[in-house]
């Protein structure tokens, strides 16, 4: 129920087109009880007295009566649309607004596309069926109570006979709603593992036809698609019992009504017409009800839905801003600092183990090191995307957790192993570090990057669409294109995650000469991959095991024994 009060919650801001829409809902619900009274003229005041004359007018008021009734309905629908729409985008805006706040933890934890599943699915469901499911059983009550007031006024007798079955209803309801919201909890839960494997599948598509693996992925989608499909069937094979249930017990209303009913007209307490006006209201208080039964049995998968996307909303991020930290005037010196620096993803293994390093402004620093030594983990500190265990790490001669997370990562730029590109222009993406850019500004870091000269071969120059991940670019032209968006976005940190074995030798030059043009004036620290390409470094910084084990020039390293001299031998011989 909690989820259902802040789903309603979202409706404050909204108020008028709420009372607006409930209006026009109250107004349907008056026009369609009409028709039954109407009828009830036309046996007793028209057919019985002979009062043809009246006929037509009856007959005026019956088309008035559905006429008003759908045009106004029209009204409710139009309005109930915008108010729907106004609510969904505000909660699918919340979603994805909280998702850019989460700390990278989040995301490394979970996969991209059951994010995605919650954003879009979830939010979905809300759409189609919480706000309309809401509005819905409004308009369903309100003919409840009105159509209840009317049997009571015409033959109480009668109308309580019309509401012995509404206990077993509502204690059918209870026990429904309480199965069926854990069989939704499944669904939900199995489309978002299907949704994520798509993604996956997809984005993997190459690896697939180069494997030929076809069948084994045909294969891995049939089974999580049969996984939504059966938990989906459990949910149906409940309502398929309990829809025709709910219909046959509510139809028992009206043998009790029609059991009773001859004997109040032939006591003269009642008329024929009075009582064909009374089934027929009889009629009409059981589409309600069959409508709240629906509603339920769809607000049950708006739940699973929305608990999800709140799921997100209550997430805190795991790295904040300290009350009160301000952001100093202009850029700082660039001087990094890692002091006694500990780190752990989990308490249990230990990543990092008493790192202490200072790195002047201006100098270019190399990490090195076996896989799992620590390196990304490093960086990653530096970035804040996590922070440390103990410790501090500070920027400019200040720890960064008493800067502005917004400020710190300011000023480093990052050129990733792997630079991702968005789905977009050449210039779009260059421009993504600073969107304030002006083409002139664009053309100049590409030219220092070594990129202006092939995208100017490119079909439509800066203007060129480059596909997911940038997927029409080779490795170096995406590196180049990365080297030039952080040296548009000009910060005093630089860190390079280096990539230069997937290239051949002359991008491989052109790439070390827009890295001089990047780092030149700037703190540089690279994480190196081949090491035959260290000379120029001021410092070489080994780690292993999460802890520093050698520190120097390429020169020194090479020539001393140690993990360094290891690891250059063994790249030397293959």
């Amino acid at each position: 129920m909690n989820s259902l009060f802040r789903t309603l919650g979202y409706l404050r801001p909204h108020r008028g087109l709420v009372l607006t829409t409930l209006s026009f809902a109250m107004l349907t619900t008056i026009f369609d009880l009409l028709p039954p009274w109407l009828i009830k003229v036309i046996i007793d005041d028209v057919i019985q007295a002979e009062r043809n004359e009246l006929l037509p007018w009856v007959l005026g008021g019956v088309i008035l009566a559905y006429g008003l009734k759908n045009f106004l309905n029209s009204l409710r629908i139009r309005f109930n649309n915008i108010l729907e729409q106004r609510v969904i985008f505000q909660l699918r805006q919340q979603v994805f607004h909280a998702l850019q706040c989460l700390s990278i933890s989040f995301y490394e934890n979970r996969s991209t596309g059951e994010i995605m599943s919650r954003v879009m699915s979830d939010t979905e469901h809300v759409e189609r069926i919480f706000i309309d499911g809401l509005e819905s059983m409004l308009t369903a009550t309100l003919t409840l109570v009105g159509i209840t007031v009317l049997l009571f006024t015409l033959n109480w007798k009668l109308a309580l006979c019309a509401l012995i079955p509404i206990p077993i209803l509502a204690i059918s309801a209870v026990t429904f709603s309480r199965r069926v919201h854990g069989y939704y909890h499944e669904i939900r839960k199995n489309t978002a593992d299907l949704s994520a494997y798509l993604q996956d599948a997809l984005s993997g598509i190459r690896e697939t036809m180069g494997f030929n693996r076809h069948d084994f992925e045909r294969a891995r989608f049939d089974q999580k698609s049969q996984a939504v499909n059966v938990s989906t069937l459990k949910a149906m094979l409940l309502w398929s019992v309990y829809s025709p249930g709910m219909i046959f017990i509510g139809s028992l209303g009206t043998v009790f009504v029609l059991w009773v009913g001859p004997s109040e007209v032939a006591a003269g307490r009642l008329s024929i017409g009075e009582l064909v006006m009374f089934v027929s209201y009889l009629a009409l208080f059981y589409v309600p009800i069959n409508q709240i039964h629906s509603v339920n049995h769809l607000l049950q998968h708006a739940l699973a839905a929305s608990e999800r996307i709140f799921d997100i909303l209550d997430t805190e991020p795991d790295v904040i801003d300290r009350p009160g930290v301000q952001a100093p005037r202009g850029k700082l010196n660039g001087t990094v600092e890692l002091n006694d620096v500990r780190f752990a993803y989990r308490p249990d293994v230990p990543v990092l183990n008493g790192i202490n390093v200072t790195i002047p402004s201006g100098q270019r620093v190399a990490l090195v090191g076996p896989s799992g030594a620590g390196k990304s983990t490093l960086i990653k500190l530096i970035l804040r995307f996590y922070d440390v265990t103990d410790g501090f790490v500070s920027l400019g001669g200040t720890d960064v957790r008493d800067l502005p997370l917004t400020f710190v990562r300011n000023q480093i730029g990052l050129v990733q192993q792997e630079p991702f590109l968005f789905n977009g222009t050449v210039r779009e993406n260059l421009a993504y570090s600073n969107p304030e850019a002006t083409q002139s500004e664009i053309e100049a870091v590409a030219m220092a990057a070594r990129a202006h000269d092939f995208i100017l071969e490119l079909p439509d120059k800066y203007d060129t669409w480059i596909g997911e991940r940038g997927v029409k670019l080779s490795v170096g032209q995406k590196q180049r294109i990365a080297i030039a968006r952080v040296l548009l976005k000009d910060p005093s940190v630089v860190i390079f995650d280096e990539a230069t074995s997937n290239i051949d030798t002359e991008t491989e030059v052109q790439i070390r000469e827009a890295l001089d043009v990047l780092t030149q004036g700037r703190t540089t620290i690279v994480i190196a991959h081949r090491l035959s390409t260290l000379q120029q470094v001021d410092r070489i910084l080994v780690l292993n095991r999460g802890r520093l084990e050698q520190e120097g020039t390429h020169a020194d390293l090479v020539n001393q024994d140690g993990l360094y001299r290891l690891l250059y031998e063994a790249q030397f011989a293959m």
